[in-house]
This record gives C-alpha cells, structure tokens and sequence, in this order.
C-alpha cells in the first residue's frame, strides 16, 4: 500500500509556482527524508499532504487512496510543524486536554505516560520549556492520536544534537512498535543516513530525486581523476568540481556498466554528497533529464 500518492500535483500562489507537477508514490512503512533548499516547495507539498492546502492541479492521496485533507485522511494523519505551535500560556497537561478535545481518537493515557517519561511537570507552562522539551511535547501530542501517517516539517532545526537525537529515537520507537510511516523535512543529512529509508529532493518547486536510498547510494560514486579524463562509458557525471590536474566526480553508473577506467579512484558516496551534488547540479540541468537518470 501507498502511503502517500501524488500525480502532476501544482500548486500556485498569485501566479507563483510552488510545486510543479509533483509525481510520487510512496510505500507504507518507511521513513521519508525530504530535502531541498528554502523555498524549493517541501513546505507546500507537506501542506498539501495533510490537507492544509489544496491543489491548483493535479491530485494527492494518503494512507492508500484516501483525499488528502478529507475526514477519513485527518484521522490517520499527524503533523508537527517546524516551530511546534503549542499555546504557549497553557500547560503541557492543558495542551493534552485541548488536543484530546479537538480528536476523535487520541490516547490520554499513552500522552500523560510520556510526559512523566521525559520528566517534564505536566503544570509547567510550554513557554517556559526548553526547545526540546517543547517538541518532544508537540511530537507526543501528535503521536497519541495513533497515526498511520506522521508528517514533520522541520521540527528539530532549532535543536542541539542531543535533542535531536531524542526526537528522532523517539520516532524510530514509534516506528517500530505502531508502524507509523514517516515523512520528514530535514536540512541535517548527515544525521538522517542511517535511519532513512528513502530519499524525495525538490529544487525549484520540482522533484529532482525520488528513490530507496540503498538503491541511490549503490548507483552512485564519488571519483577522483585526471581533470582531462572521462570515467568513462556507462558513467553519468552529476557534478564535477577540481583544482589543477585533479578532479573529483559524483557520478551515476548505468546498471551494467562496467567500473570507471583505470585513471579514476573510487569510493562510496555518502547520502549528504549526492544530495548536494543533485542540488548544484540541478541549477544547471533541464529537470527531465535528471529524472530519466532516476527512474
């Protein structure tokens, strides 16, 4: 099953394209990193996802078929935004009554367990905690609606490392126990590499890489070479970047080539360099043939 399907999905704001023709199918049960620059549509397409937005064209589903932002869709899907709104005057024991009072379905009891786990006094003030305990709130309070679908926008930029790693075990937990699949917009990829199972790029309002990461990472290497030399047939170069007689090349092997010549060394690439070669490179090429390259 599909967790989330997207075909030709646009959307426009006063004449200004945020999201171009968005195709995407993403299987149930993975964890999705989202990454591009500011301003490349990852917002907008998450909006869209959980039903905050609309589409001017094109459609989005989730949770195997159903409407994004229809009732049967909001009751499967949860979503913590990059600044973790939360009332800010209230407590985190208010924060869980109000959000109990706002869903059909949410798991008090589950909510209040983990607020004593992460030792944070339910009559404290959310103002007045710490950046990570506000969103470890926010993401309790997301989880304790029992989703399928959990969509976070960004939600550990503000954070020290050991903070983000809290958040993130704790999601990898859910992951694990409930099976909730997991859509994340992240900057930090370096971090991202070892718990991520697939990887969607958007530059420019247009995906520019959408595949498993195994597969992503197994296709490409990182070369170094003479700068007058090629690596050679069946090898894409993605970027290449050098000083003098070296150069150093990103580039994508068909499958079924054969490995790059003799000239060039070879190692393995980690997700954070194909994902910023992909984002250089994409200031230069037509997005069609980037995608071809791809699929």
């Amino acid at each position: 099953m599909n967790i989330i399907e997207t075909h030709e999905l646009t959307k426009r704001y006063r004449g200004v394209t945020a999201l171009s023709e968005c195709t995407l199918q993403i299987p149930g049960g993975q964890l999705v990193a989202l990454v591009g620059p500011n301003g490349a549509g990852k917002s907008t397409l998450l909006n869209l996802i959980v039903g905050l937005a609309t589409p001017s064209s094109g459609d989005v589903t989730v949770l195997g078929g159903l409407r994004a932002g229809s009732q049967a869709a909001l009751d499967g899907v949860a979503f913590v935004a990059q600044d973790t709104p939360l009332y800010r005057n209230l407590s985190a024991q208010d924060m869980i009554h109000l959000t109990r009072n706002l869903n059909q379905g949410f798991d008090e009891t589950y909510a209040s367990r983990r607020l004593r786990d992460l030792d944070i006094a339910p009559g404290r003030q959310t103002g007045k905690l710490s950046g990570g305990q506000r969103a470890q709130l926010a993401l309790t309070l997301a989880l304790a609606r029992r989703p399928r679908l959990l969509v976070l926008d960004e939600p550990t930029a503000a954070l020290d490392p050991l903070a983000r790693h809290d958040f993130m075990a704790t999601v990898m937990t859910a992951m694990a126990d409930d099976g909730v699949s997991v859509l994340l917009s992240s900057h930090v990829l370096a971090e991202l590499e070892r718990v991520t199972d697939r990887l969607v790029l958007i530059s420019h309002g247009q995906v520019r890489i959408d595949g498993a990461v195994d597969d992503l990472l197994g296709s490409h290497r990182l070369l170094t070479g003479p700068t007058a030399h090629t690596p050679g047939p069946g090898w894409q170069t993605i970027q290449a970047a050098g000083a003098g007689a070296q150069q150093h090349v990103l580039a994508r092997t068909i499958h079924g080539a054969p490995p790059a010549t003799a000239d060039f060394e070879s190692r393995p690439v980690t997700l954070e360099e194909l994902a910023m070669a992909y984002l250089r490179e994409g200031s230069q090429a037509p997005q069609s043939s980037v995608m071809e390259s791809i699929r």
